[in-house]
């Protein structure tokens, strides 16, 4: 148990050290309301709450269990409310998510904590702080609730544009490692927008039941500033994930077009080397013709035919000119000269 309290007519009265000590002195306050708040609780501290408070095993169930999904139900007298609060961790450049669950009863509220947001004594601090507004008793509370875990998502709203607003320079820019911090950000608003999507019918549905349990309507004023809030909220995440969609496929068509660059000006240098390769072959070529000649007539064999014809040595030259000039002519022919 993190801290348990006792209320009388928006006034804290009481602070028990314990569950027990909590319940017997509600017992004696019956015009009284407790506030006890849980940070990842034991087995034993839900069941006997939910043994003192008559809470609905269903739900004493999901809140043991958590990571459940945002969600609003009423047994009987009592509702149990799931939310998910978010974080922006400046450091990693990073969205922190964690579960709220909330027990709201006709004399109690109970809230259980999975995770480091939302600071809930900062609530209880500014509950105490307008006594008028808390003595309206549980639902004041919830509301309060509500109102910070959508508070919350205002600075993670602003993070993750300025993520984004640096992920469009990036991608401009070329950088390789943007693809990786695309696809994280984008699993981040998918989280985000099962955070807050549900909120949006969560708070209408209270909004509809004002009428059939009398809720004040100061109350009435506070919900529906919060569903404002949330519904705003809610589509600057859709909004943000439209974005990183768009930007992914910018920056694949960005990535393909350096691609298709690099594969053209490896193609026009491979072209271009062929180009070399056939000259350096042609030439070559024709160079080698002389030198077979004067190769075959420089060998010192004494019966060798015409070795002692008059025309031998011009027509030795004459020979290697012909072979030479006949290469050159088909080699050119071919564009290869």
């Amino acid at each position: 148990m993190v801290e348990a309290a006792l209320y009388e007519d928006g006034v804290r009265v009481s602070t028990p050290a314990t569950l027990a000590d909590t319940y017997r002195e509600l017992r004696e306050k019956p015009s009284g309301m407790a506030w006890i708040g849980l940070a990842r609780p034991t087995e034993s501290e839900l069941l006997s709450l939910a043994e003192e408070f008559d809470l609905h095993p269903l739900s004493v169930e999901d809140a043991m269990e958590a990571h459940q999904r945002p969600k609003l139900e009423r047994y009987g007298d009592t509702l149990f409310v799931v939310l998910r609060a978010a974080r922006y961790l400046d450091a990693p450049e990073e969205v922190e998510f964690g579960e709220l669950h909330v027990f709201v009863g006709p004399d109690f509220v109970i809230t259980v904590r999975h995770g480091a947001a939302p600071d809930l004594s900062a609530v209880r601090r500014r509950m105490e702080e307008t006594p008028e507004l808390l003595k309206l008793g549980p639902e004041a509370v919830l509301y309060a609730i509500l109102d910070a875990v959508v508070d919350g998502y205002a600075p993670v709203v602003a993070g993750v544009q300025n993520d984004i607003d640096e992920i469009e320079t990036e991608v401009f820019r070329g950088d390789p490692e943007v693809s990786r911090r695309i696809y994280e950000l984008s699993r981040e608003m998918v989280e985000f927008q099962r955070a807050t999507r549900p909120l949006v019918g969560m708070l209408h549905g209270l909004m509809a039941g004002f009428a059939k349990y009398g809720t004040d309507e100061e109350l009435q004023r506070y919900l529906r500033d919060v569903a404002d809030h949330v519904t705003h909220t809610s589509e600057r995440v859709d909004g943000f994930r439209q974005a990183l969609t768009d930007i992914l496929t910018v920056n694949t068509t960005l990535v393909t077009q350096q691609q298709n660059a690099e594969m053209r000006a490896l193609a026009e240098a491979g072209f271009e080397q062929n180009e070399e390769i056939k000259k350096i072959s042609s030439w070559a070529a024709i160079l080698f013709a002389p030198t077979l000649v004067g190769t075959i007539y420089g060998m010192n064999f004494e019966h060798m035919p015409e070795l002692h014809w008059v025309f031998g040595y011009p027509f030795a030259i004459a020979l290697m000119g012909v072979v030479c000039t006949g290469l050159y002519v088909v080699f050119k022919r071919r564009d290869w000269l």
